[in-house]
């Protein structure tokens, strides 16, 4: 496992203490796992997003993430709808451990309010919750 000072926590985004970050792009928000949650997890084996057309609270389920470890819950960051799922995660989960900054993100969200991202916490509020 990774030391702090090996994480890579971009400063680009916001993060949760359930270690979902977020980026602004465009009228949406895109999600995934920090580099920790993958480094813990080990080896992703499956993706699984739960299909709703409908709203999610922050903090809500939105799907869980299966690794050869165990199976993790995935929840909201912010409230709003999701707009895209990331399809290529289907076929090939592993995306998540070998990008899951970029090519490994997990969904699009279509938030009630984008200000409810910089509310989240920035990359050095993140690490500092990480013992």
């Amino acid at each position: 496992m990774k030391s702090k000072a090996e994480l890579n926590t971009p400063t680009d985004r916001h993060y949760t203490k359930e270690h979902i970050w977020v980026k602004k792009d465009g009228d949406a928000l895109v999600a995934g796992i920090s580099d920790f949650a993958q480094d813990q997890l080990g080896d992703i084996v499956y993706v699984d997003i739960a299909q709703s057309d409908g709203h999610l609270n922050a903090g809500d389920e939105f799907g869980s993430v299966e690794s050869v470890k165990s199976v993790n819950s995935l929840f909201m960051p912010v409230a709003g709808t999701i707009a895209a799922v990331n399809e290529n995660l289907a076929d090939a989960p592993e995306g998540v451990n070998a990008s899951c900054y970029d090519t490994g993100w997990i969904i699009r969200i279509k938030p009630d309010n984008m200000a409810d991202a910089d509310a989240l916490l920035s990359a050095s509020e993140y690490v500092g919750t990480l013992d």
